[in-house]
């Protein structure tokens, strides 16, 4: 689905948008240029047939002309070793991924890192494309004594050769300059079969690129003091995981006191729409219908649009700053305790923002065991999804007070339920590696990223993508659930002088108590089933179904506030501590479910992980609940 603002189709009877394929070593600051090139002109989708996502956006050359410029995935090699490979490798022949054959290639490589990134550009003119070489992070290259001649190497390599600074969009206009050059210059011989380089070949273009950098740098650089005294912090065995799991205790906190006043405020301006559109309509199926269902069940999840941002923020900052990869690295050692590999950390780390780009992460795990196990554990993650879930019962059942020093005791809590996310996947993980997903473990080789400073562009274009992902989901899929989920709570509408709450005539009170024997050993009652079903569309939807099921059941408009106190006076404490723990395990969203089956390639997976996790929710919701009960909760 488009993310941001989709591309302009061009209409009949104009000239085809030339496709420009922007192709490069994973950070090697690819996709900073590819904002810069297409700015807000962007649109999100996947690959035809695949999982792996494609962004596209638009950008015009100093003569007027419309480029599509493709960010393909990262890639050391067109000989793939995992799908995003494949998919890189597909697109750059025109092999059915996209319907067009790139009319240019832009092969981005890091100025610090010449060895690596132009291995890939020997073998990319080998597919006889127009190519463009963009040198980015010139300014690192400098700051750290490289001194390049790009004239020599342009030489050398027979192609355009243009240096960039990414993240402030420094030399797009001469590379925009340069595609025009190329686009308009006669095409190479046409390709008729690309063959994968052999043994031999290869060796040559290591021989070759040693050959070029060796003519092309006048001076080699050398990685700052700063930097390797912070590397010598950071990836510490012990100083630099308590570093991370301060850095990330730090960020939980940051969810409640950050998020407090725009929270409040988004709550009110819901409490007011409602009461605004409640005053203008008369009793009846209409008002219940907007009052209760939409604006009580909606709000209710937008109102946790403030907590989601911070999350988001915090994972972009630490990608772009060139941390993740360090901690993926730190991670390697307890990844490996459980069998999994090192990698596996990135696709889990992804699992925080969603479970679905999670799993499509797991493409850069080439071990197929590997990649199931990491596919199967990753939803155990604690998703953005589950944070309005948690905040709404923390509210209404954990007291706001200082714990520990400064640190706040619902922000220990929020921070002790992603452990128990953490510490549940490296366990299932443990057994997953010993029994269906059993294999050798191979050793974690990855490049480390210089350090650099986040560009506020890309951050700002990085939570404008995932504010209108949310709102958008909040608009389709929370939207219709709750109109079905209004619907099935007010109809059939309670006989004259009822003696009970009006829902438990209704079409949702029925299933509620169908279903609230089997719920009832773990200390749900009729209305928390209710809300467990439509969850199954998006776990934050249970937070909207609370809300129109007890907005429908009490008669009033429902906000955030008056739903966490009708709670903290309707459930028990072991029933609220119970449903949180239900949601640290709970079976997964149909989203996520389809995207494991894409990935596998079958239905068994997904029933697989369905069923373990509903297993454990389950057991672990049984265990909480009497737990408490018996300690006097």
């Amino acid at each position: 689905m488009s993310a941001l603002a989709a591309v302009p189709t061009p209409s009949a009877g104009t000239a085809r948008a030339r496709l420009i394929a922007l192709v490069g070593n994973p950070n090697c600051g690819k996709t900073a240029l590819f904002n810069a090139l297409t700015g807000s002109r962007q649109k999100v989708a996947n690959y035809p047939g695949v999982t792996v996502e494609r962004k596209e956006g638009a950008a015009s050359l100093p003569s007027g002309e419309r480029l599509r410029v493709i960010d393909l995935p990262g890639a050391y090699s067109l000989r793939p070793r995992s799908p995003d490979e494949a998919v890189t490798r597909d697109v750059v022949l025109g092999r059915g991924a996209l319907e067009d054959l790139p009319d240019a290639i832009v092969c981005v490589v890091d100025a610090t890192n010449l060895h690596l990134n132009l291995r890939l550009l020997l073998e990319l003119k080998t597919v006889r494309r127009p190519i463009v070489l963009a040198v980015n992070m010139m300014d690192l290259a400098a700051r750290w004594g490289y001194d390049l001649d790009l004239t020599a190497l342009a030489a050398d390599l027979g192609i355009p050769v243009v240096a960039t600074v990414a993240i402030r969009s420094d030399g797009v206009d001469v590379l925009l300059g340069a595609l025009e050059r190329v686009l308009h210059a006669p095409p190479p011989a046409p390709l008729d079969e690309w063959r994968e380089a052999t043994p031999l070949q290869i060796r040559s273009w290591v021989r070759e690129v040693d050959r070029i950098v060796a003519a092309s740098t006048r001076t080699n650089g050398t990685l700052p003091a700063v930097t390797r005294k912070v590397d010598r912090l950071l990836l510490h065995p012990v100083l630099g995981l308590f570093i991370l799991a301060s850095l990330f205790f730090f960020i939980f906190q940051a969810l409640y006191s950050w998020a407090a006043a725009p929270q409040e405020l988004l709550e009110q301006g819901v409490a007011a729409l409602a009461q605004l559109v409640g005053g203008a309509l008369p009793e009846g199926p209409l008002r219940s219908l907007l009052v209760d269902g939409i604006i009580a069940g909606v709000g209710s999840v937008l109102v946790f649009v403030p907590q989601i941002l911070i999350l988001f923020f915090f994972i972009l900052l630490l990608e772009d700053s060139g941390y993740m990869a360090r901690a993926a690295f730190l991670m390697d050692r307890l990844m490996g305790s459980v069998g999994l590999h090192g990698r596996a950390f990135i696709p889990l780390l992804s699992s925080f923002a969603c479970a679905i780009p999670g799993i499509m992460a797991t493409r850069t795990i080439e071990n197929p065991r590997d990649r199931l196990a990491t596919i199967l554990i990753a939803p155990l993650i604690t998703c953005s999804a589950r944070l309005p879930v948690y905040a709404l019962i923390i509210a209404a059942f954990i007291p706001a007070q200082t714990a520990v020093g400064p640190f706040g005791l619902q922000g220990l809590v929020l921070f002790g339920l992603y452990l128990a996310g953490i510490v549940s996947a490296l366990l299932v993980a443990f057994v997953l590696k010993r029994t269906l997903c059993k294999g050798p473990q191979p050793p974690l080789l990855m490049e480390m990223p210089s350090y650099k400073v986040p560009s506020a562009r890309s951050l700002f274009l990085g939570l404008l993508d995932r504010f209108v992902i949310f709102v958008r989901r909040a608009g389709t899929i929370i939207l219709s659930v709750m109109v079905i989920l209004w619907f099935l709570s007010s109809y059939p509408a309670p006989p004259p002088n009822p003696t009970m709450p009006a829902i438990d005539y209704s079409f949702a009170g029925m299933l509620g108590r169908t279903l609230e024997p089997v719920f009832r050993p773990v200390g749900f009652n009729s209305q928390i089933c209710i809300a467990l079903v439509p969850g199954l569309a998006a776990r934050e939807v249970a937070v909207a179904a609370l809300g129109t099921v007890y907005a429908v059941e009490a008669g009033d408009e429902s906000g955030v506030q008056t739903l966490t106190m009708t709670l903290a006076k309707s459930w028990s404490l072991a029933t609220g501590l119970s449903f949180l723990v239900w949601y640290i395990f709970a079976p997964q969203c149909i989203s996520t479910l389809v995207v494991t089956r894409r990935e596998t390639n079958s239905w068994k997976w997904p029933a697989v992980m369905f069923g373990y996790m509903f297993a454990l929710a389950y057991a672990a919701s049984f265990v909480t609940y009497h737990a408490t009960l018996w300690l006097g909760g």
